[in-house]
């Protein structure tokens, strides 16, 4: 329960409400963070004090010590910053706050970079000295140093200045938006542009209002390689400054409900977690049974929790993916004992392949090895037999070299064409009839056969759904030895789950490749002919069902998404 005081009350009606709903949507305790430092900026997260000092006083103060500092030649004398219009003003400031430029409140300090190849600008201990690169990822508020230290030859070398304990760090380039405030004297490179406070004691309101102006000032910056922000415009960003005791107040509250969205995160981190662990604990409990009675004892345990393990998207994902395994190991339906065997398959395949090698339709390969006990995964149902892919169907693979491309022709399909299921011909390149003639001699792609990407990503297996010719290049191509003796949608589910265990087989440095030979190896459990089909037509029902559920869920996270939208944006206005 949040400690939340009256006058807190007052000014955010229904405020645990709030962080309970936000919390829970997808991304919601990041727009938790981001409405804590509008309200914190707005004067909006906690009550004002009409005891206290206004911040037009402050202001007096600051200009006073800023004056003395030119004075005694510790800071130089800069040009005057541009008055601050009415029509700049974002919002409506508390009585005792004023606006000002972040070059009121201290010196703007850029950074340096001593030249990277003379050794003595460098140390491991020496002049602290920092990147955007040490900034990325942190949480904590203080920095203390980054990666390398430079020497005070390097220092004096170069343009980096070394800025006091408590200057606030704001990388003003790739990437901007990054703060941190120093915890010892340091220095920077030129991807900074820092703020030195004439009062210290302000950094942590300073910080905090930076983190919140980030994404305003990266969207008002510029640049050609890549966008950035001058020290002059650091100068003019606009701060809505508060009496200091408020400034301390603010501070406090702030780091207090920061603290807070730290647990919330690393609460949903575990709780998805253990969400996750458990899911699949129940999931693999389907996968390890021994026959379809097993199965349904195990179903009807998860179907009384079903709400609360299968409740976003990812977790039907990972349901379809168990359906697809309880399938291929003939456990998703029931064996019929007048099916034809799959050896009596298996002879007939192998009979009609003979059939086109003694055509010369198809050229003969070497004999494939004996399926051993270790490549055996599971207990096959009866009625099945263990194969090889290549004893069952016609593997062959399209060119691993790229022909000339022209501005029309036939298309050469590639990986990048086979995604989600689909086939793409909307993007593709163009090769000649004569190439194409060439491919096509090797491996002629026809309707109803399966292609599967064999470099870079490893599978997307899609059955060809056209008449139209294409060529095909770094992808396997399935084809049947005769159409009668083979169902094309049970050899895609096979393909579909074998993905992950030919992608850890595959070889490769930069980009994985799995070999002709290791997919013609892949052993299968291969089922009759009859239950083939019914297998693909369970798994289609399935696959609907999951589908209809998913897209519910989908709408509920987004119906989520948008009532914690509301209610930010409610608490904001």
């Amino acid at each position: 329960m949040l400690n939340t005081s009256n006058d807190q009350r007052k000014l955010l009606p229904n405020f645990e409400q709030l962080f309970t709903t936000t919390a829970q949507a997808p991304g919601g305790v990041a727009r938790l963070r981001e409405l804590i430092l509008t309200l914190a900026v707005q004067g909006k997260l906690v009550p004002q004090d009409a005891s206290d000092e206004p911040a037009s006083e402050l202001l007096k103060k600051i200009r006073a010590e800023k004056d003395r500092l030119i004075a005694e030649g510790k800071i130089k004398k800069d040009k005057p910053l541009a008055e601050i219009t009415e029509g700049e003003k974002p919002f409506e400031l508390p009585f005792s706050w004023v606006w000002v430029r972040l070059g009121i409140l201290g010196e703007i300090v850029g950074g340096g970079t001593p030249k990277s190849d003379s050794s003595e600008y460098w140390t491991d201990d020496g002049v602290a000295w920092v990147t955007p690169a040490d900034l990325y990822g942190k949480k904590d508020i203080f920095i203390s140093r980054g990666r390398r230290d430079i020497t005070e030859l390097g220092l004096s070398s170069s343009s980096a200045k070394l800025m006091p304990k408590g200057s606030v760090l704001f990388s003003s380039r790739a990437p901007i938006g990054y703060v941190a405030i120093s915890s010892n004297p340091i220095a920077t490179n030129q991807g900074f542009k820092s703020c030195v406070p004439y009062f210290s004691e302000f950094n942590k309101f300073i910080y905090w209002h930076l983190k919140y102006s980030g994404p305003i000032i990266d969207a008002g910056a510029s640049g050609t390689t890549f966008k950035e922000i001058s020290g002059r415009d650091f100068s003019e960003v606009l701060i809505a400054l508060p009496p200091v005791a408020e400034q301390s107040r603010i501070v406090a509250r702030v780091e207090e409900l920061m603290h807070l969205c730290d647990a919330l995160e690393e609460k949903g981190r575990l709780e998805q977690a253990q969400h996750q662990q458990l899911l699949q604990a129940m999931l693999d409990s389907l996968t390890q049974t021994t026959s379809t009675h097993e199965l349904a004892r195990h179903w009807q345990r998860l179907a009384q929790h079903f709400d609360l393990l299968i409740d976003r998207p990812e977790g039907v994902d990972a349901l379809e993916q168990t359906i697809l395994q309880l399938a291929v190991r003939g456990l998703l339906v029931e064996q019929d004992a007048n099916d034809e065997p799959a050896s009596e398959l298996l002879k007939k395949i192998q009979a009609e392949k003979d059939r086109l090698i003694n055509e010369k339709s198809l050229k003969k390969i070497k004999s494939l090895p004996e399926i051993s006990d270790e490549e055996v995964s599971f207990d096959l149902p009866s009625g099945w037999s263990w194969t090889r892919l290549q004893n069952a169907y016609d593997v062959r693979d399209g060119t691993h070299d790229t022909p000339k491309y022209q501005s029309s022709g036939f298309p050469l399909v590639t990986s990048k064409n086979i995604y989600g299921g689909f086939l793409d011909l909307n993007d593709v390149k163009f090769i000649s009839a004569d190439d194409h003639k060439k491919i096509s001699e090797r491996s002629k792609v026809e309707r109803n056969d399966i292609i599967f990407a064999m470099i870079g990503s490893i599978g997307n297996p899609v059955i060809v759904n056209t008449d139209v010719e294409f060529s095909v290049k770094n992808v396997a191509l399935f084809k049947y030895y005769a159409v009668n003796l083979s169902c094309p949608k049970f050899l895609l589910l096979v393909l579909q789950s074998e993905v992950e265990s030919i992608k850890a087989r595959a070889g490769g440095g930069v980009q994985a490749f799995v070999s002709l030979g290791q997919l013609r190896l892949t052993p299968v459990g291969f089922p009759p002919l009859a239950e083939q089909s019914r297998i693909v037509a369970r798994v289609t029902e399935l696959r609907a069902l999951c589908q209809q559920l998913r897209e519910k869920l989908t709408q509920a996270r987004s119906t989520q998404t948008q009532l914690a939208q509301a209610w930010v944006e409610q608490a904001a206005a």
